[in-house]
């Protein structure tokens, strides 16, 4: 270990840029045995990690790095899947930058420890050779009940089944994984990875019902009778939007419908219903959720993507990594423009937008000019963030929101008794890592409510 000086900080290969924008496959090529072992040596060890400080989960990071550096993968599979319900998907999903690596004592000039990579590497590795994850074969009659099967549904899921709890998901949507499968596209998570952890729930006894709304289907009472506990996990769906004239015309779009009915179609093996080829796609926004649209516009063959954002460059609220692989792969990105009207033709389809220009004053506050351009438009995306879209149920059954609109919360506890909650329903739109932990901590309370942990 410290091996830092012997070796430079290594990022994961990107697959060519005129390839890799042919197909929705994974564009970063995983890390050989031979480089995460070396990256892994890197690692200084320090008595304080700083990067397990660094997540938002507290993995025991120096502690598998360890083992990778070792050549003992079982080892390192084991401690890697003890305190995250699917770390090869956080290695691949998780903002790193701002995280773990963003703490790394070694993130001060020398490269910090590639650690998301190395992550991924150990449970690709660990599966092949066909390593397990514990769980607790006899169960210990108590049953809960999920709502949703995003990544804070799946965790909590993951953790109670760990503990011999029964557990049934119940998901609205055709597939389990919410926003891991149909609101991250295929070239940054291999739905195969998703599909991989759902499949290893239901074989250790997860019930999943799928196509089933609560409060349409199944009753939410119905779930309150019928379980010891309920957990609430259905996310932010809500997508955000302006108010400018023509915003219902023809061809405006909201994010999450696009990537939606983009994922389907590649399940399906259709053409999808939103046609983006030879088109001219603008991209209204700055966050992940954009560069997700504007990179997807460019597989699907669009003659021409525009990403605008209202601010500057280094104000852009997503990742850099994904910013720059979408320059890399032909967007093009203009600042300082604010929505101000959508041009349309005799038939109601868009055929521009008229962007107003903004600027920062003296006292870095932004504002409108008067000046305004027109770009060139046949289909507007709008990427604008998300919120809670509160169902009936919860409407329904008087529990709690919090000012934002979100699930109001105390210990994971809603005002219901028995009713548990947590990822985005209770945070507002927020990372992946985050929903994990809510499944996680969750599954801890449900435990101790239950009389099965102090």
């Amino acid at each position: 270990m410290q091996d830092f000086l012997e070796y430079e900080r290594i990022e994961p290969r990107r697959r060519d840029t005129v390839e890799r924008i042919k197909d929705f496959k994974e564009i970063y090529k995983p890390l050989n045995t031979k480089d995460a072992s070396s990256q892994s040596s890197r690692c200084v060890q320090c008595s304080n990690p700083y990067c397990s400080h660094g997540c938002p989960l507290d993995n025991h990071i120096p502690q598998w790095l360890l083992s990778v550096a070792k050549n003992d993968i079982d080892m390192a599979f084991a401690i890697s899947n003890q305190t995250s319900p699917f770390p090869e998907i956080m290695g691949k999903v998780c903002p790193q930058d701002r995280l773990c690596e963003k703490t790394c004592t070694l993130n001060t000039g020398l490269g910090a420890v590639t650690i998301g990579a190395i992550e991924n590497h150990i449970n690709q590795e660990g599966f092949k050779k066909g390593l397990k994850i514990p769980f607790l074969e006899k169960k210990v009659g108590k049953k809960i009940a999920v709502i949703g099967s995003g990544p804070a549904g799946l965790s909590v899921a993951t953790f109670l089944l760990r503990a011999g709890v029964d557990v049934d998901v119940y998901e609205s949507l055709d597939r389990a994984g919410g926003l891991l499968t149909y609101g991250i596209p295929g070239f940054k998570l291999d739905k195969n990875d998703v599909q991989r952890r759902v499949d290893m729930l239901t074989e250790n006894g997860m019930g999943l019902h799928l196509n089933t709304t609560i409060g349409k289907d199944v009753e939410f009472k119905e779930l309150i009778k019928n379980y010891d506990g309920v957990f609430i996990g259905i996310g932010a769906k809500k997508q955000n939007t302006i108010s400018i004239p023509n915003i219902s015309s023809n061809g405006v779009h909201q994010a999450m419908e696009v990537l939606t009915d983009i994922q389907k179609s590649i399940f399906s093996s259709k053409r999808p219903t939103i046609d983006l080829a030879n088109k001219k796609v603008v991209v209204i926004g700055g966050g992940d959720t954009a560069m997700d649209c504007v990179r997807t516009s460019i597989r699907q063959k669009s003659s021409n993507v525009k990403c605008l954002y209202r601010r500057d460059e280094k104000s852009m609220p997503g990742s850099l990594k994904e910013h720059n692989n979408a320059k890399l792969e032909g967007v093009d990105f203009i600042f300082h423009l604010s929505p101000k009207e959508i041009v349309v033709d005799d038939n109601n389809n868009v055929k521009s937008i008229i962007m107003q220009k903004t600027k920062f004053d003296d006292n870095n506050k932004l504002i409108t000019l008067d000046e305004c351009e027109e770009i060139q438009a046949d289909i507007i995306i709008l990427a604008l963030g998300f919120n809670m879209q509160v169902p009936n149920f919860i409407k329904e059954n008087n529990i709690s929101l919090s000012d934002k609109q979100t699930l109001k919360l105390n210990n994971y506890r809603t005002s219901i008794d028995k009713v548990y909650a947590g990822g985005d329903c209770f945070r507002g739109a927020d990372l992946v890592v985050n929903a994990a932990l809510d499944g996680r901590e969750a599954s801890k309370i449900i435990l101790k409510d239950l009389g099965l942990t102090q």
